[in-house]
C-alpha cells in the first residue's frame, strides 16, 4: 500500500482515558478529587486517578504512558501539592503531553490562590525552599518544576473557592 503525502510517519496516540487527575492525596483525595472522579464516572467519562499506585520519588513509565494516553489532564493544585516530587513530575509530564499530543490541560486551584502557584509564594515558597535543600545537586530539576508550575498556573482554570 502506497503511503499518502498526508499520512503521518508517527501514528496518532490511542487515548485510553478521557481524563487524568493529578492531585495531592493528603489535601484532596477524600474530598474534592474523589467527588470530581465520581461525577465524571457518573457521566461515563473514563477517568484515571492514581490513588492506588505505589509511590516513589519519581513517576513510573506506566504512569507517564497513562498521562500520554489521556485526552485531558486536570491538575488540582492544593496547599501541599508542591511538597510532592511525584506531583511535580506529573505536571512536567502533563505539559510535555500538551506540547507533543495537544492534550488539554485544566488547572483547578483548591484552597490556594493561583498567583501563589504561579509565583511559588506562601506555602509553595516554603515547599521549594525544602526542595532546593534536598535537590541542591540537581537544581535543574527544581528549575524544571518551577517553570512547569508557572506554565500550568497561567493556563485558564477554575478556582475552587466556588465549590467549597
Amino acid at each position: 500500500m502506497a503511503s499518502s503525502p498526508f499520512s503521518s510517519a508517527v501514528p496518532p496516540l490511542e487515548k485510553r482515558y478521557d481524563v487524568f487527575l493529578s492531585f495531592r492525596g493528603e489535601d484532596t483525595h477524600n474530598q474534592f478529587a474523589s467527588y470530581l472522579y465520581a461525577a465524571l464516572y457518573d457521566k461515563q467519562i473514563l477517568c484515571f486517578m492514581d490513588h492506588k499506585l505505589e509511590r516513589g520519588d519519581e513517576i513510573s513509565p506506566t504512569l507517564r504512558k497513562t498521562i500520554d494516553e489521556s485526552s485531558i489532564s486536570v491538575i488540582i493544585f492544593s496547599e501541599n501539592y508542591a511538597t510532592s516530587t511525584w506531583c511535580l513530575d506529573e505536571v512536567v509530564q502533563i505539559l510535555e503531553a500538551k506540547k507533543r499530543n495537544g492534550q488539554i490541560v485544566m488547572p483547578i486551584f483548591y484552597g490556594i490562590d493561583p498567583s501563589s502557584v504561579r509565583r511559588q509564594e506562601g506555602c509553595y515558597k516554603v515547599a521549594f525552599a525544602a526542595l532546593e535543600q534536598r535537590f541542591k545537586d540537581r537544581m535543574e530539576k527544581v528549575h524544571q518544576w518551577r517553570a512547569a508550575l508557572t506554565e500550568a498556573a497561567n493556563l485558564c482554570g477554575l478556582d475552587s473557592k466556588n465549590f467549597r
